[in-house]
């Protein structure tokens, strides 16, 4: 039902804004020597709360670029992202959401207003980043540079998706109209994650805390022999 919903919507919001919901990518000689063979866990980000962030710390996994807005007809997709998430995600799948202001204004300015949406309204837990420019020209964030680049396309409003490759060079777009849970983009995903990590770029295993700790002075100590009997 939420799916049916979330399609209407897309589709009211093409026919609205006029556009099937992506837009062409410049594709300059500049860019495509600097972008066409790169991959996308070169590049160094900001998390939402402004801290440095590293993307090849993805590398080796599955990944989903979606650009995000909070007051969007379409943010009814965070549901279906975080669905995807939950159920890919202990095979090597990640979702990275890039707030982003550019459709309508539609995303909040404070990043604090974004967070707590996200988290009160959908209980997001996906890695989300700094808010930035998606349309191409001035100040466009170097990873929609590349994506665009890669794939010739660009999101034409909120919610547009690139579904990476364990490399960080093989994308495919989605626009905003292709719903999180559409088989279209599940059956994208589910190929990808089938696919072997390059060599070298195995996904580090999830962070365990260990129940006790096995070095330093609170490390347990064993057990002492039991005395030998004469």
């Amino acid at each position: 039902m939420l799916t049916r919903v979330a399609s209407a919507v897309a589709a009211t919001v093409a026919a609205v804004t006029g556009v099937a919901c992506s837009q062409t990518a410049p594709q300059t000689p500049e860019l495509k020597a600097k972008w066409q063979e790169a991959s996308l866990h070169e590049l160094k980000v900001k998390t939402l709360e402004g801290k440095d962030a590293d993307l090849k710390d993805y590398a080796g996994k599955v990944t989903l670029v979606v650009n995000v807005a909070s007051q969007c007809g379409l943010t009814g997709q965070y549901a279906g992202l975080q669905k995807i998430y939950d159920k890919y995600k202990s095979q090597g799948f990640e979702i990275l959401a890039f707030p982003s202001g550019d459709f309508g204004g539609q995303e909040f300015g404070s990043a604090e207003k974004i967070r707590e949406f996200c988290t009160t309204k959908f209980s997001v837990t996906f890695p989300m980043f700094e808010k930035c420019r998606v349309k191409s020209g001035e100040g466009q964030s170097d990873v929609f540079a590349l994506l665009g680049t890669k794939t010739g396309e660009l999101p034409g409003w909120n919610f547009g998706k690139y579904l990476v490759s364990r490399d960080g060079k093989t994308v495919q777009f989605f626009a905003s109209t292709v719903t999180p849970e559409s088989s279209r983009l599940i059956d994208a995903l589910e190929k990808a994650l089938k696919e072997p990590a390059p060599a070298g770029e195995k996904p580090a295993a999830s962070a365990t805390p260990a129940a006790t700790p096995t070095t330093g002075p609170s490390a347990e100590k064993p057990a002492p022999a039991a005395p030998a009997t004469p």
